[in-house]
Formats: C-alpha cells, sequence, structure tokens
C-alpha cells in the first residue's frame, strides 16, 4: 500500500537548518502558523539558550506539582498531557507534536496541574521559562504569538471534550486521524494526504477512551472504506476527505494562517 510520500515526524532533525535558525526553526515554523512575527522576533527565538535532550516512550516530561523553570520544545516524536485520578486511572487530555512548546502555561501558572509525558521516542529542547518570559516582555510580536498559541491548545481541548463526549467511536477516531493529519502538515517538510501515525493501538484507545479491543474494530472499518491502510502493522491515511466525511471534521478550531487574529 503506498506511503512513500508521507511527511515525516521528524521535520526537525531532517531540516533544523533550512531556516538558518537550528533546532528551534521548528518552533518558529509553528508559530508562523497563526501569528506574525518579524525577522528580529524569529532571529530572538531562534537565539535562545536551550540543550536538546532524548526522552523514551513513557518517560515523564514534567509532574504534577512540579513548578517549573524550563520550557520543553517538542523536536520530534509525540508526547502528551494526562490527569490521574485518586484510583489511579488516567485520561490523556492533549496530544502535543513537532513544533509545539509543551509549558508556555508556566510562564503565568508556575506549578504544574497536570502530568506530561512521551507517547514515543522524543526529541526535546529544553528553554528556560525566563529567557522566554524575557522576549515576551521585549517584543509585543512574541507575546502576542505565545498568547495565541496557549488559546489554541485551549481550543483544541474543548474540541477534544465534545469529541470523546458526543462524537460514536468510528467518528472520534476518524476525527482524531483528521486532527493529526492537519497539525502534522503544519510543521511537515512538504504537505501530503499520505502519511504514517506512529501510533499504536492501545495508544489510540487511551486517547479516545476506548478499548484496544474496539479500536481494533473501527480501524478495520475505516480500513474497508479505504480511508486508511494498514501496512506491516503501521497505520497510514489514505484518504483524508472520507475521514472528514465520517467525522464531519472542520479545521476552524486550529486557527491555523489567521495573523490577523485568533
Amino acid at each position: 500500500m503506498p506511503n512513500g510520500d508521507a511527511p515525516s515526524f521528524e521535520w526537525a532533525d531532517e531540516h533544523a537548518g533550512r531556516m538558518g535558525y537550528g533546532p528551534l526553526s521548528i518552533l518558529i515554523r509553528k508559530l508562523l502558523n497563526h501569528s506574525l512575527l518579524s525577522t528580529s522576533d524569529q532571529q530572538a527565538i531562534a537565539g535562545l539558550p536551550h540543550i536538546v535532550k532524548r526522552a523514551e516512550t513513557g518517560d515523564s516530561i514534567l509532574r504534577e506539582g512540579d513548578r517549573a523553570d524550563i520550557c520543553p520544545v517538542l523536536l520530534s516524536g509525540f508526547v502528551y498531557r494526562q490527569k490521574v485520578a485518586s484510583d489511579g486511572g488516567r485520561q490523556i487530555v492533549a496530544l502535543k507534536m513537532p513544533g509545539d512548546a509543551l509549558d508556555f502555561q508556566s510562564i503565568f501558572l508556575p506549578t504544574a496541574d497536570h502530568d506530561v509525558r512521551a507517547l514515543t521516542p522524543a526529541t526535546l529542547a529544553l528553554v528556560p521559562l525566563k529567557a522566554i518570559e524575557q522576549l515576551t516582555i521585549a517584543s509585543a510580536g512574541i507575546a502576542r504569538a505565545v498568547l495565541v498559541d496557549i488559546l489554541i491548545e485551549s481550543s483544541i481541548g474543548r474540541e477534544w471534550l465534545l469529541n470523546i463526549g458526543r462524537r460514536n467511536a468510528l467518528a472520534r477516531l476518524a476525527h482524531l486521524l483528521c486532527e493529526l493529519h492537519d497539525r502534522v502538515n503544519e510543521i511537515a517538510s512538504a504537505r501530503s494526504g499520505n502519511f504514517r501515525v506512529p501510533l499504536t493501538q492501545e495508544q489510540l484507545a487511551d486517547l479516545l477512551g476506548l478499548t484496544p479491543v474496539h479500536i481494533n474494530r473501527m480501524l478495520r472499518q475505516l480500513e474497508q472504506m479505504g480511508a486508511i491502510g494498514r501496512p506491516s502493522r503501521s497505520l497510514t491515511i489514505l484518504n483524508f476527505p472520507k475521514l472528514a466525511q465520517i467525522s464531519s471534521f472542520s479545521s476552524t478550531y486550529l486557527h491555523r494562517n489567521n495573523p490577523s487574529g485568533v
């Protein structure tokens, strides 16, 4: 089944130098999808002090109750935000992907109210929060981009509540795949309708509040419809319009390419 034109989830590793800004190019690219940034603003972001760190699947990046002093920027891989109930049950409340700053909110809310963990092997640039805060004070453009980014994450969170609370299992899965398609294409080196989704059935189940058995059943149904392929046990999106039709997907809540306002 064809998947050779799939955009890579390793955009940062493969193309970091394309803009001449180093590893934080991917953050700049992400912010430019929703906010205007001058050349000097982009250079200031690229010049933020940082160290690069590797995280393996399941590694803790931030723990509830921590007082954060860094803001990790995701360069490759996937991480997630989770809340854990008193009985140990967890709910994944957000999925983060390359280009995302994982903790802008700690500029304003210094105590973490959730956990952040690696869903897949991931590469992070660890940036001091104080350095980001100083940039937001010095530049109105950067301050606005940070605020818009926080607001868009809230918008995605509202859509997730609707997705888990009101859509049936097939539409719920199709909607998540549509979101992944659009969010990955924001930072991929080239836009494409087909790409591999590096998430297991168990991970999709945790994301959507379903069982792995139910996820497998829905994946088979989407495959029969021609919307996805599963070569060598991997999941590839083949027909985005079909997934969008199944889930009534609209990307409005992602607020992309909207530099004049949220």
